[in-house]
This record gives C-alpha cells, sequence and structure tokens, in this order.
C-alpha cells in the first residue's frame, strides 16, 4: 500500500449532516475500496472530491478503467495521461489497471455487456481483497452509454454474487432536462418550447417561443425526470449546500456528501489529461459541482 505524507483530511457530510472530524482513520478503519470508471480522465472529471477523501484517510484505492479512450485512436497516449493523473491524485501505479479489450471500446456508440463486465469486476474484486466498490449512478453523470454500462455491470455483478460483505456506492448524478421534457412540451401544444444542446460535458438550454408562461414553468420546474437544472450543475461550490440538503432527506448512512478540500488538486489532476485539456473541459472542471462536491448513494437504495 501507497504511504506518505498525507494532507489533511477533507470533510464529509452524510446523510445527517455529521461532520467527520479530520484525521481521526485507524488501521482497522482502512478499506480496499474498488472506483470503477470508464475512461481516462473520468476520475478527475468526476470523482475527485471522492478520491482525495479516501487517499486522505488513507485507504486502500485501486482503479479500474474499463477501456483505454481509444475512439480517436490515442488509447496509449490517455493511459500514460491516466498515470500522471493518478500521481497527482496519490494513488500509486500500481493500483491502476487499464483495459484495452475489443468488446470494450470507448465510444457513444459502442455498448457492452453487461454479464462481462460483472465478471470483469468479480476478477478485480478477488484479486484486490476489495471491500467496497464506487462507480457511475443509472445515468452516468453526463448521460454516455459506457458510463451507464459501468452501472449495469456492477449491477449485475451485486445481484450475481454470493459475497454479500461487498458494499457499492454510486455517484449521484446531475442533469437537466430529458426526453420527458421534450414530450411534455408537446402535450403542451408547444413543440418548439425547448432546445437543448450538448457539446459532450458542456450544455446549454434555450427556451424559445414561450406562449404560456405555465408550460414554460412546468417544462423548467416539474419534469418528473429533471434531478436538478443546469445552474446547479455548473454552480460550482455553491452547490456543496443543496447536496448536504438532498442528502438529508435519506435514511442515515445511505447517503454521504464527500467536499473536496483540495479543488486544485483536482484541476492540476485533469490538465494531466493533456489530448482532452481543451476549452470546454477547462471550463467544466472549473465550474462543475463534481469537482467540489460528490453525493455517493449506496447502491439498492
Amino acid at each position: 500500500m501507497h504511504c506518505g505524507k498525507s494532507d489533511p483530511d477533507p470533510p464529509q457530510i452524510s446523510s445527517t449532516s455529521d461532520v467527520t472530524p479530520a484525521g481521526h482513520s485507524r488501521d482497522r478503519d482502512k478499506k480496499n475500496v474498488l472506483l470503477v470508471i470508464a475512461h481516462p480522465d473520468d476520475e478527475s472529471m468526476f470523482f475527485s472530491p471522492t478520491i482525495n477523501y479516501l487517499t486522505s484517510r488513507r485507504h486502500n484505492l485501486h482503479i479500474l478503467c474499463i477501456s483505454n479512450g481509444n475512439a480517436d485512436g490515442m488509447g496509449n497516449i490517455r493511459k500514460d495521461e491516466l498515470h500522471r493523473a493518478c500521481a497527482v491524485l496519490k494513488i500509486p501505479l500500481e493500483q491502476v489497471k487499464v483495459l484495452d479489450l475489443v468488446d470494450f471500446q470507448d465510444g457513444f456508440d459502442k455498448l457492452w455487456n453487461h454479464k462481462s463486465l460483472a465478471k470483469i469486476v468479480e476478477e478485480e474484486v478477488v484479486n484486490c481483497s476489495i471491500d467496497s466498490i464506487i462507480t457511475f449512478d443509472n445515468y452516468g453523470v453526463s448521460g454516455h452509454c459506457n458510463h451507464r454500462d459501468v452501472h449495469h455491470g456492477i449491477w449485475s455483478y451485486l445481484n450475481g454474487t454470493s459475497e454479500r460483505n461487498i458494499e457499492a456506492w454510486e455517484l449521484v448524478s446531475l442533469f437537466c432536462l430529458s426526453l420527458s421534457s421534450v414530450f411534455i412540451s408537446c402535450l403542451l401544444g408547444n413543440p418548439s418550447v425547448l432546445l437543448f444542446f450538448k457539446l459532450e460535458y458542456l450544455e446549454l438550454l434555450v427556451v424559445t417561443d414561450i406562449h404560456s408562461e405555465w408550460a414554460g414553468l412546468f417544462l423548467l420546474f416539474f419534469s418528473s425526470q429533471m434531478t436538478t437544472n443546469i445552474l446547479r450543475k455548473y454552480s460550482g461550490p455553491l452547490d456543496i449546500w443543496l447536496s448536504i440538503l438532498s442528502a438529508m432527506q435519506y435514511r442515515r448512512g445511505q447517503v454521504h456528501c464527500l467536499l473536496n478540500g483540495y479543488p486544485k488538486k483536482s484541476f492540476l489532476a485533469m490538465s494531466q489529461h493533456r489530448s482532452q485539456w481543451v476549452w470546454f473541459r477547462k471550463l467544466f472542471v472549473s465550474f462543475s459541482s463534481y469537482t467540489y462536491v460528490n453525493t455517493l448513494k449506496k447502491f439498492n437504495d
């Protein structure tokens, strides 16, 4: 296990708003944790508060990256970039595994078999004596099909394993309006009301031709599929308090809000992914709430 001088603990706020004190981790509390991601850079863009929390408490963190991000033919480059980012995040290189399998290639049009994913996860759990698994939720943060398949693969593993002492946690997605909103707008007789543009991780919501202000309000605030709006997703550290309030609706121990005490480290880690370090990702890391707080929810709850 990698050891070294550790930064002070960032705070953890649970579903009952308890603050975990810094510097009180004991050896017997240390766990082997497996973070399962889809592509190199997922760890820095989405999970950095979780990673910083776990490494600062000296948990034994392993990363399993299902693909090397070879959609543009830069798989080897992106693998090296992940290793550099993990060095910034204080994750030992020997605990970072990047796969390059024919059936698990990066791409919006690449669907991954959930049962095969479950077998891969099971092998890693056994080999590394894993106690806890962390991954995406069903929406997968950005809605990327590879992210969602990782979630379903772990779900398949959990349902098929006889190992009942494995805890699994999913990163709660903050997403905008779904297709149900477009459907609702059509029902309201105003099909031109909503334009929703998405450039990978950046979203732009444009509401036009609203003939009924009630229709617009309904679309924006009462869609059953809408977890949150675009302002919250890109509100940066301001979302911390909203995340805490949202977590308080759950039973104690079912949801944890992990605050990032070192957002600059997250920015530095993402900058190691030089092939991906374009302007809109710089904006994403700067303003995304995922840089400042992660809300982890227990699987099955």
